[in-house]
């Protein structure tokens, strides 16, 4: 027998959106800037957060990292020496809002959150976790027609950051179609090229989270 359960659906993105909004009360109350970063598994999320901590030093960092099962992405940044805190899905192949309402609550003494959502492009479009700034990244590697093949989550971004750039050429990807897509989908985005391995766009990343917080200063 073939069920829909419609209604159990609405109510669970309803609630969802409840706790997205205590969510960003908390985060008002206390001063915080929250980044929810997604993409999908190999588009360089861990690194940006890595490079983003070293950067970012005269500036209290936290860090979320969601994963469906490991703490390896974890492990790897707590060794950066910034507040940090896994979040295993289990089954579920996004963050949502009630998983990040008792995250933050060790967060109050920061000024910036960055939360790596689970790697995919699809399940986190649904669910806003009371963030101030949606960021996709993908890379090159994953093809030059991932912006197009998944429109929702760009549609919904604050930020796009195209990753690998410096690879376009070995894997065939033509980087100003990726661009373009974006734009099209979405032209109020803020696009980035990037090659974190190179230092590509970086600094243009750095710059917008201080503008997001309002802040000047030394990066290095």
């Amino acid at each position: 027998m073939h069920r829909i359960e419609v209604d159990a659906e609405v109510d669970l993105l309803s609630e969802n959106k409840r706790l997205a909004r205590e969510n960003r009360e908390f985060l008002k109350k206390h001063g915080i800037k929250a980044v929810n970063i997604m993409g999908a598994i190999g588009s360089g999320k861990t690194l940006l957060i890595e490079k983003t901590v070293d950067a970012l030093r005269d500036i209290r960092v936290g860090v979320i990292l969601g994963d469906v099962v490991c703490k390896a992405d974890y492990e790897r940044v707590q060794k950066h020496d910034v507040l940090a805190e896994p979040i295993n899905t289990g089954k579920e192949c996004h963050l949502d809002a009630h998983l990040i309402h008792h995250s933050i609550q060790k967060f109050s003494d920061v000024d910036l959150i960055l939360i790596e959502n689970v790697g995919n492009l699809i399940c986190p479009v649904d669910f806003d976790l009371g963030e101030d700034v949606r960021v996709v990244m993908v890379s090159v590697t994953e093809g030059d027609d991932v912006v197009e093949k998944h429109p929702e989550i760009f549609r919904l971004a604050d930020v796009i950051i195209i990753n690998k750039v410096a690879l376009a050429e070995f894997v065939e990807a033509d980087v100003e179609k990726m661009v373009e897509d974006a734009r099209r989908l979405n032209p109020n985005a803020k696009i980035i090229r990037m090659d974190l391995k190179k230092g590509v766009g970086f600094d243009e990343w750095l710059e917008f989270l201080r503008g997001v917080l309002n802040v000047s200063g030394n990066s290095g």
